[in-house]
């Protein structure tokens, strides 16, 4: 009896995985349709937005310089790309949505309450890492390396280049804003303590001043700008370290079987 019920049980099992990658893969081209339908709709826009992308740039040229292409392709595919990472990242709220839709009927009922306000949260800080890096440190790495080289060199870079600095500059920033998330997901997880993270604070600062001498330019303005939030940020996670997260006794008496 056991050996006729085997397949069976093995299709039982089998059912729910289907229909689990079916789900992903519904998911996964709406997701895509979204990114696809903002393409099209800033495509028309493309040199526009990589006009004001450069604008902190530009707006430090010398008189009679300007940006250069040094592809034949580059005028096209650069606004092509930026309009493209643009389009992921208006899509970003879309698309964390289709993934929470996803995973959140596994989760027990305390993890999808702080499940929701870190989606959120990632999603503004990692916006607000990128206008920082833009309206405040944009400006002064720019000024920095246009005011720096020799007088008889005219500083005309490529649009290309210009475009992938940005966008890794973009992505640093971005992910350096997330700190108080992971910070928080660290002690949510009971990876460290609130009290183990601060009595490394010094260590932090100290990271915080390194990476901010390798992602700006050799300067203390520089470094401050990007080291001092760096370690606000991650004073922000272990303050909602202290808030959010309670003891483990107090989770177990809240804690439910998932839906599913």
């Amino acid at each position: 009896m056991s050996k006729l019920n085997d397949p069976v049980s093995e299709q039982a099992e089998e059912q729910p995985l289907i229909s689990h990658l079916v789900e992903l893969r519904q998911r996964l081209i709406w997701a895509l349709l979204i990114v696809m339908l903002v393409f099209l709709s800033l495509f028309y826009f493309a040199n526009d937005l990589y006009a004001y992308l450069s604008e902190p740039l530009t707006a430090l040229l010398p008189p009679g310089t300007s940006m250069i292409a040094t592809d034949v392709t580059s005028p096209f595919f650069a606004p092509f790309k930026l309009t493209l990472v643009l389009s992921i990242f208006a899509a970003m709220p879309f698309i964390l949505h289709q993934i929470w839709g996803f995973i959140a009927p596994g989760l027990y009922s305390h993890e999808r309450r702080i499940a929701i306000p870190l989606l959120v949260s990632s999603i503004a800080l990692f916006y607000s890492g990128i206008a920082f890096a833009y309206y405040v440190v944009f400006p002064l790495i720019f000024g920095f390396f246009t005011s720096v080289g020799p007088e008889n060199v005219a500083v005309m870079t490529d649009i290309s280049s210009y475009l992938n600095f940005v966008l890794k500059l973009f992505f640093a920033f971005g992910i350096v804003f997330e700190i108080p998330i992971a910070t928080l997901l660290i002690i949510w997880s009971g990876v460290s303590t609130v009290e183990s993270l601060t009595s490394k604070r010094a260590y932090v600062v100290v990271g915080c001043f390194v990476v901010g001498m390798l992602l700006t330019p050799p300067d203390v303005i520089s470094q401050s700008l990007l080291a001092l939030p760096m370690w606000l940020l991650f004073e922000l996670g272990i303050l909602l370290g202290r808030v959010v997260v309670r003891k483990p006794a107090e989770n177990e008496d809240e804690a439910e079987e998932p839906e599913h």
